[in-house]
């Protein structure tokens, strides 16, 4: 079968291990299913893999993606589980409560240990496979996998907030902090956002922020809780917006881990910083109801069509000017 696989790994040119190519079709396998991909996102974590970042020499190659939505193969065995044919959506952390795995097997996410999504068919634990929300389309389903359920779990579990909160989203822009204005505004939470890009400033306010400012911007009253994916470059400003015994929820550090951590200040007005990565497998169901109830839409930067287009759809990643989800369809 086609696939987008990492053929080695290479920190200072990446793309230059990114392959698209033959590989072996998935198998049977007790207590998996498979899946006939119909659409992926490209997440920094395929960037980071090609880069060697959680994904070592040795290990290659390893089918690339962590996100998909498609066509389920067989049933699902179970009562009133997946059927042959049924439009799903996966959840791709694997080990997170021993379905499908070895006893106390660490837990990863597909592309790791076990293949990724970006081929014409993937397979996870059996547990993993959702129905599709019927409002969604194949590419926008398949952005709901990592960045909308990593927005979800940041804003609903380790920032706890509440309608009527009010949250500050760092960075406009990208997939988690996209879906995070839409999710809290669906909420009921006032959102505020910031971003170099006037034209990201608008169109955050397009998709339910309440106000854009510029980075490091003073805003009209602090908030009750950051989501924060930016690190180095925003990491003063989110100490300095949150209020006292508020929190900051981190999920990432796009420009750097390392900042001035500000410590005083953190324990001096009793601020909590919770870190957070994507989120368990009830959190995804929470989500795709949320998803479906409110007829949210993952917001797509582009779409590239066959998987062939691979190459592309990543430097349109790495260049880091995306508004949105990057997606292949298959």
């Amino acid at each position: 079968m086609k696939a987008v696989y990492a053929s080695g790994t290479d920190n200072a040119d990446p793309l230059s291990k990114l392959t698209v190519g033959d590989m072996p079709e998935p198998g049977p396998k007790p207590l998996w299913s498979t899946v006939s991909v119909r659409a992926v996102t490209v997440n920094h974590h395929d960037v980071w893999s090609l880069r060697g970042v959680g994904l070592r020499d040795e290990q290659t190659p390893m089918i690339l993606g962590t996100d998909a939505a498609g066509v389920l193969d067989e049933d699902v065995p179970g009562r009133g589980g997946p059927k042959a044919g049924d439009e799903v959506v996966l959840y791709t952390f694997v080990g997170t409560d021993g379905a499908g795995v070895a006893p106390g097997e660490r837990r990863t996410i597909l592309s790791e240990k076990y293949p990724g999504t970006m081929a014409e068919r993937t397979q996870v634990p059996a547990a993993n496979v959702f129905a599709k929300p019927a409002n969604l389309g194949f590419a926008e389903a398949a952005a709901l996998g990592t960045s909308w359920l990593t927005a979800y779990s940041l804003l609903f579990r380790a920032a706890d907030v509440r309608p009527g909160d009010t949250v500050l989203v760092q960075g406009a822009g990208g997939g988690v902090s996209t879906a995070a204005i839409q999710l809290a505004h669906a909420a009921g939470l006032e959102v505020f956002v910031t971003s170099r890009s006037e034209a990201k400033r608008a169109r955050a306010l397009e998709l339910g922020a309440h106000a854009a400012f510029e980075p490091g911007a003073r805003l009209p009253r602090k908030v009750d809780a950051v989501i924060e994916s930016v690190g180095a470059a925003t990491w003063s400003h989110s100490v300095r917006s949150v209020r006292p015994g508020g929190v900051i929820a981190v999920c990432g550090a796009t420009t750097g881990d390392q900042p001035g951590a500000e410590l005083t200040r953190i324990f001096f007005q009793d601020i909590r910083v919770q870190g957070n990565t994507m989120g368990t497998r009830e959190d995804f169901a929470r989500l795709l109801r949320f998803v479906e109830h409110a007829d949210l839409h993952p917001v797509l930067d582009s779409t590239f069509t066959g998987l062939d287009a691979a190459p592309d759809a990543f430097r349109r990643v790495i260049g880091s000017e995306v508004f949105g989800k990057v997606a292949i369809t298959v």
